[in-house]
């Protein structure tokens, strides 16, 4: 079973930067695809960031150019850096692992962004 757990979120002015990473507890980590998904009050969860097993990344149209997905399977984490941030970014990020069966989120840390 793994378990996931997110930090890094935090109250950032818009054009800010945050970092987000994600932690991952048991084996195979490196064979897991990654995500990092977001939901806003009263919006349905979205997918943000997504990286494969072998490392190929792609993004919502709303975060490309701004924020970067990278992961390191040796320290079993997953990051977010998050750049040129709006207060549209808003939400709670979760972390989240996926490869067959197996399908496992974060609690969530919030990231707000004002104006």
């Amino acid at each position: 079973q793994v378990q996931l757990v997110e930090s890094g979120g935090g109250l950032v002015q818009a054009g800010g930067s945050l970092r987000l990473s994600c932690a991952a507890s048991g084996s195979g980590f490196s064979m897991y695809h990654m995500g990092w998904h977001r939901q806003a009050p009263g919006n349905e969860r979205e997918l943000v960031a997504h990286i494969t097993s072998a490392g190929t990344t792609n993004y919502a149209d709303s975060v490309k150019g701004r924020f970067t997905i990278s992961r390191d399977n040796v320290k079993n984490t997953m990051s977010l850096q998050m750049n040129s941030l709006k207060p549209e970014d808003t939400a709670v990020y979760y972390c989240n692992v996926h490869r067959f069966a197996l399908d496992a989120w974060g609690r969530g840390t919030l990231v707000t962004v004002s104006s």
